[in-house]
């Protein structure tokens, strides 16, 4: 049917021709027997005598001409624009003095990849992927974080305290470190639930990397899952004889140089964490900043709808996760 209130499905406009046609009712009578207009009963009547039972089946109500279509030349333009430079809508209808909406609809009728799909450096659709169980493969990275000076930084108070807060960050002639620092916040996420466990650390040294390693490990097995693989950069931490003998007979793979986006999933947590947590709200110090991060994680793993598991959060895809519904 053409939408819902429409009166007469494709067996319903048999029917009627039929009447019409074959049984010789009046155009007025069959209209008021099936409830339809007398030049809705004519139209189908004629259908049916021209093309028969067959005829009754929906038409698309594409026009047969659209001389208001975006000209050949012009789609040929933004298609080039779309594969060599790999713009938006936005971008590209600016160049050619066009709408976005011009645009996106050409983009949208040649079936075009969306950009997010696209690997921006090669124009190659990306593959993703995702192992069919838990502890199949596990992500693992660190994340350079700025500690918050105590009074907070420029966004609690001000961008003139943020730049004395920057001077400080500024080693001095003799080379001595920073004097506020850094947190390096080392995760280990599952590729298949997007569990994570992670730790804010005062280093990424190959020792503190093998340590967090076996705690992480140590908690996935508590929460059942049995980790076969894990996938780091090529970090020297990662590379180093500790990392490795702290992996024991869990494979190790490496992501291939400068390609950044093979260890994605743990990249997009990064991103997350740093949105919803780190810069989420003006923290006054760094102890209060820490002490939100461990209830934001557990809200991440146990709480908070994942787009990539259809809107559940990671606890869902492992069996009886102790603090799933706390």
């Amino acid at each position: 049917m053409s939408h819902r209130n429409a009166p007469l499905s494709e067996l319903g406009r048999l029917r009627l021709a039929r009447c019409v046609v074959d049984d010789g009712w009046p155009l007025r009578r069959a209209a008021e027997r099936f409830q339809v207009s007398p030049t809705t009963a004519w139209r189908w009547a004629q259908r049916y005598r021209d093309q028969g039972a067959t005829g009754m089946a929906d038409r698309s109500s594409r026009p047969h001409h659209s001389p208001n279509r975006t000209p050949t030349r012009t789609e040929r333009r933004i298609i080039k624009l779309r594969i060599l430079r790999r713009w938006g809508p936005a971008r590209i209808a600016y160049l050619l003095g066009l709408h976005p909406s011009t645009v996106h609809r050409v983009l949208t009728r040649y079936r075009l990849a969306r950009l997010r799909w696209l690997d921006r450096n090669t124009g190659r659709v990306v593959r993703r992927y995702e192992h069919h169980h838990p502890g199949d493969l596990v992500h693992i990275d660190v994340k350079k974080l700025g500690k918050i000076p105590d009074g907070g930084g420029w966004r609690a108070a001000g961008r003139s305290a943020g730049s004395r807060n920057s001077r400080a960050h500024t080693p001095n002639r003799r080379g001595s470190h920073p004097i506020i620092g850094y947190h390096y916040l080392h995760t280990a996420l599952d590729d298949h639930s997007r569990l994570a466990y992670s730790e804010l650390l005062p280093d990424e040294r190959k020792d503190t990397a093998a340590a967090f390693w076996t705690r992480a490990a140590a908690w996935f097995a508590g929460h059942g899952i049995t980790v076969r693989k894990v996938l780091t950069d090529n970090g020297s931490c990662y590379r180093s004889h500790a990392f490795g003998a702290a992996l024991g007979a869990v494979v190790h793979k490496r992501t291939r140089p400068y390609r950044p986006q093979t260890n994605g999933k743990v990249e997009r947590f990064h991103r997350t964490l740093a949105d919803e947590w780190a810069y989420a709200r003006a923290y006054h110090n760094d102890t209060e900043r820490c002490t939100a991060y461990t209830q934001w994680l557990h809200t991440y793993n146990n709480h908070r709808g994942h787009t990539a598991l259809g809107g559940r959060p990671p606890a869902s895809r492992v069996p009886n996760l102790s603090g799933q519904y706390s």
